[in-house]
């Protein structure tokens, strides 16, 4: 019997969107990184893109544990000599939520062209609404990551 593998025609992609108002960040962005690939999918195949689409809002309302927010640092380098610039987590996400939620998911994907082309399928937002009505996106629950307040 021939091992299976899925042809580029043969891809269908959902959209999912996910609230991430009171999920902790890194167990929500591992969540959303297998969707991404595709890994949630019986035809996954590691060398093709075969991920959904997924729409993140509420990324200011997402929550750091222990005292991460405070400690953990973001590192971004210019390529020059010298050019290391580093400020607190808590910091970014007060700058720019989107942003950080962003990098914090397309860190966990493949760092090469497919990793290039699944992020792409990722999109971010601060606030509560999303262009992407007409996709009608499902929700996607990540009950692992939710915060009991």
């Amino acid at each position: 019997m021939k091992t299976y593998s899925p042809k580029a025609s043969e891809a269908q992609r959902d959209w999912y969107v996910v609230d991430a108002e009171g999920l902790t960040l890194g167990r929500m962005a591992t969540e959303i990184a297998r969707v991404l690939r595709g890994k949630h999918k019986p035809t996954f195949a590691q060398h093709m893109d075969m991920g959904d689409f997924v729409i993140v809002i509420n990324a200011d309302k997402v929550v750091l544990t222990s005292n991460k927010a405070n400690t953990k640092m973001v590192h971004h380098h210019s390529g020059y000599p010298g050019g290391l610039r580093s400020r607190r987590y808590g910091d970014a996400l007060g700058r720019k939520p989107a942003e950080t939620v962003k990098n914090s998911i397309v860190g966990m994907l493949p760092h090469n062209r497919l990793g290039a082309a699944q992020a792409r399928k990722l999109k971010v937002y601060a606030g509560p609404t999303h262009p992407h009505a007409a996709q009608q996106p499902a929700p996607l629950e990540i009950a692992g990551a939710r915060r009991e307040s």
